[in-house]
């Protein structure tokens, strides 16, 4: 599966929510973000928990070249120095390395979970330590091509949506988000793309700062 912006989804969701269709109008669609599943992103996006994007993508470059490559294997050789020297905290080695083991014990097959129900996925890789519903909804909207997520673990998309709505707190959110099923993802989209085009933020990288 794949992400996920196509005209006859931006249509349905306009339509239910003169929200969404107000961002439309004055932004377009929001890019697409999709990222390839695997090993490599699902690191990526550990290493994005509660910090910047640029931040994030620094660290997993200066990691990245300084092993032979980007595997659970060679992930397992680092030490704590030299995670240290790429600027991976000691948190988030520990949760590359829970990664990195789950997989080599075949605890979970990154390449077939495409073949999972939702649930099923979720359960699997929050069981991982490291990985909460946040990191899980990004790795299924972004990599898994999931249509109907909606992270409120991630800061950028409540405040959005109580700038634009009004609703204060998460159960208000879930309520308001009813009418954006089953299409909260790209909801979702539309929220980050108003979310960086307001900061003056390249929309082509996503905004969010979540949780894990």
């Amino acid at each position: 599966m794949n992400v996920i912006v196509n005209e006859k989804d931006i249509n349905l969701l306009i339509e239910a929510d003169p929200v969404i269709a107000g961002i439309y109008s004055r932004l377009q669609s929001p890019p697409n973000w999709s990222r390839p599943a695997g090993f490599v992103t699902l690191s990526k996006i550990i290493l994005e928990q509660q910090v910047s994007l640029s931040s994030a993508h620094a660290h997993f470059l200066k990691l990245n070249a300084y092993i032979k490559e980007f595997t659970p294997v060679n992930i397992l050789k680092l030490s704590d120095d030299e995670m240290r020297n790429c600027q991976i905290s000691r948190q988030k080695a520990k949760y590359l390395r829970e990664l990195s083991n789950a997989i080599l014990h075949q605890e979970i097959n990154l390449e077939e979970l495409h073949n999972l129900d939702e649930t099923e996925i979720r359960k699997q890789l929050t069981a991982i330590k490291g990985i909460g519903h946040w990191t899980a909804d990004v790795y299924l909207m972004f990599c898994l091509g999931a249509k109907d997520i909606l992270p409120l673990g991630d800061i950028a998309v409540v405040n959005t949506i109580k700038e634009l709505t009004g609703a204060a707190t998460k159960e208000e959110m879930l309520v308001l988000a009813e009418k954006w099923k089953p299409l909260r993802s790209l909801a979702t989209y539309f929220l980050w793309h108003h979310y960086l085009i307001k900061r003056k933020r390249n929309s082509s990288t996503l905004g969010y700062t979540g949780t894990v």
